[in-house]
């Protein structure tokens, strides 16, 4: 096992560690749920609003490390494989940040919930853009449409642009830092129009090729 996994389960273990520290100084609801004002619009029991995100994490990071392995054109680049481990890494590590940011808020600290996730956020991206242009095709990770699974060139073509995309998606998510108010916006607008875009991009440099 890489030393990369070895740390995602460290944090994983950390965040377990952490609830049980924390249980107790709790409240009986625990607020789990924040709107794009800012506010407080769900709440969990408090083992839940303690233990999901924990839980969540190993899941996905058992999710992560095992379905690429039932890929019937697994990528075997080293390149690849060390981004991809890093990619776990770095979202074990942003869903322990939404964990640390959410128990802080029920034990009393207030904050502007949206501003803080802008940063995690912005990373997540830049990285998800860095591991888009090393990702050849495959039927688990990546932009996976019709016709990018279908030709090759379209998939590297889609990726190479998808993956500046979401850098610049990235970078913009940090302007939410300076704008608390629009930090909702400034996360989901870019990643959605880009999204959208190499949807219909793909489908028309398939178009062209044929």
């Amino acid at each position: 096992m890489s030393k990369l996994k070895i740390a995602s389960i460290f944090f994983i273990v950390l965040s377990f560690g952490i609830g049980l520290y924390f249980y107790d100084q709790l409240p009986i609801q625990v607020a789990s749920h924040w709107n794009s004002a800012g506010q407080v619009d769900g709440y969990m029991s408090r083992f839940w609003g303690t233990f999901l995100m924990p839980i969540i994490s190993g899941i996905l990071f058992l999710l992560l490390v095992f379905i690429p392995k039932f890929d019937p054109r697994k990528i075997n680049s080293p390149e690849f494989k060390k981004a991809y481990d890093g990619f776990i890494l770095l979202l074990t590590i942003y869903l322990f940040y939404i964990y640390l940011i959410t128990l802080a808020w029920n034990l009393g600290y207030r904050f502007n919930f949206g501003q803080m996730l802008t940063p995690a956020m912005g990373i997540l991206f830049f990285y998800v853009g860095r591991l888009l242009l090393k990702t050849k095709s495959n039927w688990f990770i990546g932009i996976r449409t019709p016709w990018t699974l279908s030709n090759d060139l379209v998939w590297d073509k889609t990726h190479q642009l998808g993956g500046r995309l979401f850098q610049i998606s990235g970078l913009i998510c940090l302007l939410g830092l300076l704008w608390p108010q629009q930090a909702i916006w400034l996360i989901l607008i870019p990643i959605l129009i880009s999204s959208i875009f190499l949807i219909a991009y793909s489908y028309f440099e398939y178009k062209k090729l044929k």
